[in-house]
């Protein structure tokens, strides 16, 4: 992948996910940022349906789809609480990841997000592990996203994974973690600001019946930054 043109490696000094992945913001000038960490694998078409959610409709701030785990032995398994596609309205995340335990109905690995948002939260959160999950929070707090039924991302499960590990699940740190995350999520709710700023909705076309060239959607796509690991949820 070095050789791809298309692709900017860099490395810095150990911070863990959220710093690696908000450092490399500054190398990524797409308008759009595609999450995928660096043991898990893109479905086929994943990126066209993202833009194509995002280029249709300018009051869609971020775009999640359906994710497969991959499991060691080479099976793959769904999961059971995919919401109906279309999309997903502020708060409706938030409601669903406390009343579930801290997981969330839609995956945050498979997340595509407008540049300037995620710049404008701040990018992820300085935390040892879910801090993707407080950007979708967080994301979900100031703007509407969409939710696409195609399955957009294997995500791989195997026993060196952050998420399997014994920190990972200690309840002192979990409880902490999910605290910072549901509290930060209600003080952007409590601001009143919203994504986008102005009334975009008489230019928009709904997304499902905008589909961009394919010329466009390449010139639009963002790089990709990876990260070791991400989760569903906070398990």
């Amino acid at each position: 992948m070095r050789d791809d043109p298309q692709v900017t490696f860099r490395q810095g000094r150990p911070g863990g996910p959220g710093i690696a992945r908000t450092i490399a913001l500054a190398h990524a000038d797409g308008e759009y940022v595609k999450i995928l960490d660096a043991d898990d694998q893109l479905m086929p078409g994943a990126l066209a349906r993202d833009l194509t959610v995002l280029e249709g409709d300018p009051e869609i701030g971020w775009v999640t789809s359906r994710v497969l785990d991959l499991l060691p032995d080479g099976s793959t398994a769904g999961f059971d609480s995919d919401p109906e596609g279309g999309p997903i309205e502020r708060g409706a995340v938030l409601e669903h990841w406390k009343a579930h335990d801290y997981r969330a109905q839609v995956h945050p690995a498979s997340l595509c997000i407008r540049r300037d948002l995620l710049l404008a939260l701040g990018g992820w959160m300085a935390l040892p592990a879910s801090e993707d999950t407080g950007l979708l929070l967080a994301l979900n707090a100031v703007s509407r996203g969409w939710f696409i039924r195609d399955y957009g991302l294997l995500y791989r499960k195997w026993p060196g994974q952050m998420t399997s590990q014994t920190a990972h699940t200690d309840s002192v740190e979990r409880e902490a973690r999910m605290a910072v995350v549901e509290a930060r999520a209600r003080a952007l709710d409590s601001f009143q600001w919203r994504y986008p700023t102005g009334n975009c909705r008489a230019l928009a076309a709904p997304a499902r019946h905008v589909r961009p060239p394919a010329r466009r959607r390449d010139e639009a796509a963002a790089r990709v930054t990876a990260a070791p690991d991400g989760e569903r949820g906070c398990a």
